[in-house]
């Protein structure tokens, strides 16, 4: 299986084969919600989500498109609806089963696709390279006290 940590799908692509919906419906082997449900697996599928739990987070979800994450899912959510609060995913934008997309369609995705993914990547990095910074400058006012304290030996 494929490793869809974020770090991983925003370096590697790991989640390159969720471009295709059955890619992303075969990613919910254990998705709690069934028929009767607004939020059934293949609803979010059909939504462009893909299950990526975590350890803590055994319903979190991400589309392919955009990036955004969600969890907390409850069985009388719409996906659909749900998705549209992140107003930039194209994938909701065209209306479009995937059936329907065309070849420009499927272009221009892959095109915003890159976009979020190195605008997400670029504050992946900041964030991570932040928190080494805050690593380092706590190592060094360490050393600073050990050899002031080794100079009053």
């Amino acid at each position: 299986a494929a490793d869809l940590t974020l770090e991983k799908v925003l370096t590697e692509c790991s989640d390159a084969c969720m471009y295709l919906e059955k890619n992303r419906l075969a990613s919910f082997t254990s998705w709690p919600f069934a028929e009767g449900s607004k939020c059934t697996k293949e609803n979010m599928a059909r939504a462009g989500f893909y299950l990526c739990p975590t350890a803590s987070e055994t319903d979190l979800t991400r589309c392919y498109v955009c990036f955004r994450e969600m969890m907390g899912w409850e069985p009388d959510d719409d996906p659909i609806k749900e998705h549209a609060r992140s107003t930039n995913c194209l994938l909701l934008q065209l209306e479009k089963t995937e059936d329907q997309l065309t070849l420009r369609d499927v272009l221009n995705l892959e095109q915003a696709r890159s976009k979020n993914r190195i605008s997400k990547l670029s504050s992946f990095m900041e964030t991570q390279a932040a928190n080494k910074w805050e690593t380092v400058k706590k190592d060094i006012n360490t050393i600073k006290r050990e050899a002031r304290s080794a100079k009053k030996v």
